[in-house]
This record gives structure tokens, C-alpha cells and sequence, in this order.
């Protein structure tokens, strides 16, 4: 009889003690969460937030609201092709990890970024660790093909931008007072071959460039600096071509096709809030999408520089600079916004999820 009871008072122990744990956890991620987003909004000035709220005032209407939703469905459609295309990367070294611990470590590394650049990268090996018993070292290295991925897919779209956006920069006037625009400003200061022949110019300079590269790369192979730097670039193409080892490379390009569709809808979405974006087309919302993703990298999460280059971009579109920053602002919070609020809700929602004690070996039908 006492047998049973010490028994009984130790599950009773137990249970309480993993009650406790668990409680813990919640309040020890929602806490890293709160943290996160102080971070990331702890330098907006006064008057950036009252540039926000003039901002949204000018969609206060159905269709106005409507829109900013159907763009943020859109951006979280796209964080959910990211989230599919991270486990058939996992899937070849033997790892099935849940669909929604893989939504969570991606809502959990943008989480990151908005605080500190680069430390989501970091806290999504480490989640996948936590939960999905995927060794971090092999998480790395599927983020790092996942962002090689990524930077050359950008930069082919990036030249696309820049020739579809070419003639409307030679035509944007820059000097009002003698309607000048910038062709003709670089015609009257002699770069008329500059501005007619860039293109032609940047291919020559690259030619002349892998030239000279090639016929002194013994001397740059032998300074540390352009070792660590030629590493790098061959760890980008290495990530890249190891697509084709993939037991089905085409679903892995089919999501990764999808989510950058995505991302355009959401930011034409966008456009379609503002009366005064609604007319500028779809050119310019891949133009808005491809540049500015130039802000998440120069600014952490963006913060100032997107709405700079979103007004600089649909400013060439005829759209007043003011008005540009107003739209800008509005999206930056909402994509900050999705970021927060779903990474927050991943933190406590993953602190419920079991942990995986041993290597899952993928289903037949994901080989």
C-alpha cells in the first residue's frame, strides 16, 4: 500500500515538475520574443511613427484595408513555401522534420533579424536542434544553400529590374529648376557614353576584370583576406549546385518559383491600398520588391531605408516622393508586423511541441 502511494506522490511530483517546466518555457520564450521586439522598433524617432499613422490614414477605407490584407496573407503564403523548401533540403540527410517546427524556425529567424542581423540564421539551427533533433552543423548547411539560393535568384531578377527601369532613370529629371533630366545631366558634364553605354561598359569592365583575375590569381591566392573571400564564393555555388543531388530537384525549384511569386503579390497587394500607387502597374511592384530588398540588408530589418527606397523607385513612376515614404512606411509595418506576431506565436506555440528524441528517417513518399 505504501509502495503504491510513494508511487502515486511521485507522478504527482513529476507532473507538477513538468507543469512547472513547461510553464517556464512559455514565459522564458515569450519573454526572448518581447526582447526581440524592443530591439527591432527601439530607434524609430516620433517622427517616423507619426509618418506611420499619417500613413495608414490614407488607406482608412474597405478596399484600402481589404488589400494590406490579402498582401499579408500573400507574405505569409511565401514564409510557408520558405518553410516547405527547408525540409526537402533536409529530407537526402536523412531528416522529416515537421512541417510546422519547420514554419516556426523561419518565423523565429526573421523574429532574430529584426533584433540582431544574421542571429536568426543562428537561432533556426539551434531551434531545429531543440525540437527536431537535427544536428546544427547539417541545419547550417542547408541555410547556407538556401541563401546562395536566394542571392542568385535576387541578382538575376535585380538585372531584370535595372533593364526594365533603365530608360525611365535616363528620363527622371533631377534638376527641376532647368528640367534637366539625367540624361541630359550626364551629356552636359561629357558621360554621355556612360549614360547611353552603361550595359556595354559594365560587361567590358567585368571581362577585363575575370582577365586579370586569372592571370594573377596565384598572387591573390597567397593574401588571407582573398582566400576567405574565394571560400566563401565557392561555398555559395557549392550550396547552390548540390540542388541537383535532391531526389526531386524540380519540387525544390517549383517552391522556391512559388515563394517569390508570392512576395510579388503581396507587394502589388500592397500597392493596390494606396489611390495613389494603384496606377503605376505591376512593373513597379517587382521593381519595389527587387530593390528593396537591398534595405534588409544595409539597415537592420529594413528599418528607415525601406521606405527611402520605395519612394526613390516609385518616384520614377511619377508618384510623389512624400506620398512614396507614406506607402513605404505602411509597408515596412506590415511586414514587421507579420514578423513579430508570428514569430512571437512560434516561440510559445513550439514550447507545446514534443521534442523528437531520435533521427527520423523520411517517408518513402518524400525520397
Amino acid at each position: 500500500m505504501d509502495n503504491v502511494k510513494n508511487t502515486g506522490n511521485m507522478e504527482a511530483t513529476r507532473h507538477a515538475g513538468n507543469t512547472v517546466k513547461s510553464v517556464l518555457q512559455v514565459v522564458l520564450f515569450v519573454g526572448l520574443g518581447i526582447l526581440f521586439i524592443w530591439l527591432s522598433v527601439r530607434s524609430l524617432t516620433k517622427e517616423d511613427v507619426q509618418m506611420i499613422f499619417d500613413a495608414i490614414k490614407l488607406v482608412n477605407n474597405p478596399l484600402g484595408w481589404s488589400m494590406l490584407g490579402v498582401s499579408a496573407l500573400f507574405a505569409i503564403l511565401a514564409d510557408v513555401a520558405r518553410a516547405v523548401r527547408s525540409k526537402i533540403l533536409l529530407v537526402p540527410i536523412g531528416y522529416n522534420v515537421r512541417f510546422p517546427m519547420a514554419f516556426y524556425s523561419v518565423m523565429v529567424c526573421y523574429l532574430a533579424n529584426l533584433a540582431v542581423p544574421r542571429l536568426g540564421e543562428i537561432l533556426r539551427c539551434s531551434f531545429l536542434q531543440r525540437f527536431e533533433n537535427v544536428p546544427f552543423q547539417k541545419t547550417l548547411g542547408t541555410v547556407l544553400t538556401e541563401r546562395a539560393v536566394d542571392l542568385l535568384c535576387w541578382l538575376f531578377m535585380l538585372l531584370i529590374a535595372i533593364g526594365m527601369n533603365m530608360e525611365l532613370l535616363n528620363n527622371l529629371v533631377v534638376d527641376h529648376a532647368n528640367n534637366l533630366t539625367l540624361r541630359a545631366l550626364l551629356e552636359q558634364k561629357g558621360l554621355s557614353l556612360l549614360g547611353n553605354y552603361f550595359i556595354y561598359i559594365l560587361i567590358a569592365v567585368i571581362i577585363a576584370s575575370y582577365i586579370v583575375f586569372r592571370l594573377t590569381r596565384k598572387w591573390w591566392m597567397r593574401v588571407p583576406f582573398f582566400v576567405k573571400v574565394r571560400e566563401f564564393l565557392v561555398g555559395i555555388w557549392r550550396g547552390f549546385i548540390s540542388i541537383k543531388d535532391l531526389p526531386h530537384p524540380w519540387r525544390y525549384i517549383f517552391w522556391t518559383l512559388l515563394m517569390w511569386v508570392f512576395y510579388f503579390l503581396g507587394t502589388y497587394s500592397c500597392f493596390l491600398a494606396f489611390p495613389f500607387l494603384q496606377h503605376i502597374g505591376p512593373g513597379a511592384a517587382y521593381s519595389v520588391l527587387i530593390f528593396s530588398t537591398i534595405a534588409f540588408m544595409v539597415s537592420q530589418g529594413g528599418l528607415g531605408s525601406y521606405p527611402l527606397i520605395v519612394a526613390g523607385i516609385v518616384f520614377m513612376y511619377g508618384v510623389p516622393y512624400t506620398q512614396g515614404l507614406a506607402g513605404g512606411w505602411v509597408g515596412w509595418v506590415l511586414q514587421t508586423a507579420i514578423a513579430l506576431v508570428l514569430g512571437l506565436a512560434s516561440l510559445v506555440l513550439a514550447s507545446f511541441h514534443k521534442k523528437k528524441r531520435d533521427k527520423t528517417i523520411p517517408d518513402t513518399a518524400e525520397r
